[in-house]
């Protein structure tokens, strides 16, 4: 008997269809909330059809985008942990340097204030 072809965990899901799932998750829910509303607030069709147009809007986008952009961006463990460890250094210097250019205002805005007072 042929064996059959197991399954690679490893590879990664297409973005696109991520992408595609959420922005119609989010549809499904937007129209269960604006039907029965466009119902009470006699605005007919139009909440629910803005809503289909812009799913299908926002589909359209994501299966036209660059398809090499989204392959480039396919990043093991090791780089999203390295990733992850950039952003907060970067974020613990630009925290520090605005400190720091706070304390150089208040100093100078004191030295202002001690020659005003002379």
């Amino acid at each position: 008997m042929a064996k059959k072809p197991e399954k690679n965990f490893h590879q990664p899901e297409d973005i696109r269809v991520t992408a595609t799932t959420k922005i119609w998750g989010l549809t499904v829910a937007i129209l269960a909330i604006c039907v029965p509303l466009s119902a009470v607030t006699r605005s007919g069709a139009i909440i629910p059809l803005a809503a289909i147009s812009g799913a299908a809007i926002g589909t359209v986008a994501v299966w036209r985008s660059d398809v090499k952009k989204y392959q480039n961006q396919i990043l093991s463990p090791h780089q999203v942990e390295l990733e992850q460890r950039i952003a907060d250094l970067e974020t613990i210097v630009s925290g520090d340097d605005f400190d720091l250019r706070m304390k150089i205002k208040r100093l100078h805005a004191n030295e202002s204030d001690r020659q005003q007072e002379n």
